[in-house]
Formats: structure tokens, C-alpha cells, sequence
């Protein structure tokens, strides 16, 4: 380096760092980023789908589904937990997923309810020009359960009551709680048995 006319600062700085962050490497993440840009220029409902595909965590669709004023109304809850120092790691995270859901709103991007027959386990499905939640995005459905009701709602055949729901997907009583609150099973009688009264 000294043969190069290198300055003394730099190669004692050499000493000192064990790593330096190669250009190559730099380069590599730019051009990511402005795949990922061009995308969410250009096909943003695709963008925004896999985007929440592959971070849903966080993704609260109960609230993300009822629209713009419901997440920013949340948005300003977890601010302020966060100045009182009063947020979990969750609650952070969840914030950061609100604003992403949030811009995503902004743009004009609607979000389709969890649909019992169209919904994925935990794909986020364009459809229309618009987003369908699937059943791991409402709060209280797990994975397991998630994948449960994908197997059993694309049977084939129709569900004729929610109990028949809870017994084929084999999920919790507090996961159709989820599903009843969510709208997902409007029209569906509690029971499979009839009165003759």
C-alpha cells in the first residue's frame, strides 16, 4: 500500500477493521433493492402479495381488512405505547407491518376478506386486482390450524354448517370464534341438525 502512495491513516484503519464491506457486495445489494423497487413500482399488487407471503408474522388482517382509519388508528395505539416505553418486541414489529399496510391502503390496494373456499393457508392471493387475506393473517389462527382449514375447505364440497367446519378442518373452538368475528363463515348455521319445531 506504502509502494502506492496510501495514506497511513488508511492502513492503520486496516489494523484495526477486521472486515471491510467489499464493493462487490454493495453492488449485489443495490441491484436487489432496485428489483424489489421496480416491482413495487410497477406491479404492486403482486409486489404487496408476496411481500406479506413471505413476512405475515406480524400481519393483523382483522384490522388490515376493515380499512385505512382501523390501521391508523392502531398505528397511533402502538406509537404510544412505544413513547411510554411500554411496547413488546411484537407490538414493534406489528408497527412496521401497520406502516407497510398502511402505504399499501394508501396506494389503493384493497384487501379481500378470508374467504372459507378462496383463501390460501398462508399465501396472500391476487385476485381482481386485489389482495385476499388467507387464513394465518387473522389473529389466533396458527399455522397448523391455518394449513387444517386450507385441506379441508378445498375438498371440494360445500360446508353446511360451522360445526361441520370445526370437525373436518379438526381446528379449536377459538379458532371458529376467529373465523365467526372475521365474517369468513356468514351464512353457515351453527349446527348441521334441524328443528321440526
Amino acid at each position: 500500500m506504502k509502494e502506492h502512495n496510501v495514506p497511513d491513516w488508511y492502513i492503520e484503519s486496516c489494523y484495526k477493521i477486521k472486515y471491510m464491506f467489499p464493493k462487490a457486495h454493495a453492488a449485489a445489494y443495490m441491484i436487489a433493492t432496485l428489483r424489489l423497487g421496480w416491482y413495487k413500482v410497477h406491479y404492486p399488487v403482486e409486489y404487496y402479495a408476496a411481500y406479506f407471503t413471505v413476512r405475515s408474522e406480524d400481519f393483523d388482517g382483522a384490522t388490515a381488512v376493515q380499512g385505512r382509519a382501523a390501521v391508523q388508528r392502531r398505528m397511533r395505539e402502538l406509537e404510544q405505547k412505544q413513547k411510554e416505553h411500554q411496547s413488546t418486541v411484537k407490538e414493534d414489529a406489528a408497527y412496521s407491518t401497520f406502516q407497510i399496510i398502511n402505504e399499501m391502503l394508501c396506494r389503493g390496494i384493497e384487501l379481500l376478506p378470508v374467504d372459507l373456499y378462496k383463501s390460501d393457508a398462508k399465501k396472500f392471493l391476487v385476485e381482481d386486482g386485489k389482495i385476499r387475506l388467507p387464513f394465518s393473517s387473522l389473529p389466533g389462527v396458527g399455522e397448523a390450524a391455518a394449513h387444517s382449514l386450507y385441506e379441508a375447505c378445498t375438498g371440494g364440497e360445500e360446508f353446511i354448517s360451522i360445526d361441520e367446519v370445526q370437525s373436518r378442518a379438526k381446528v379449536s373452538s377459538a379458532v371458529i370464534d376467529v373465523l365467526k368475528s372475521a365474517g369468513a363463515l356468514q351464512g353457515l348455521p351453527d349446527s348441521s341438525q334441524t328443528s321440526l319445531f
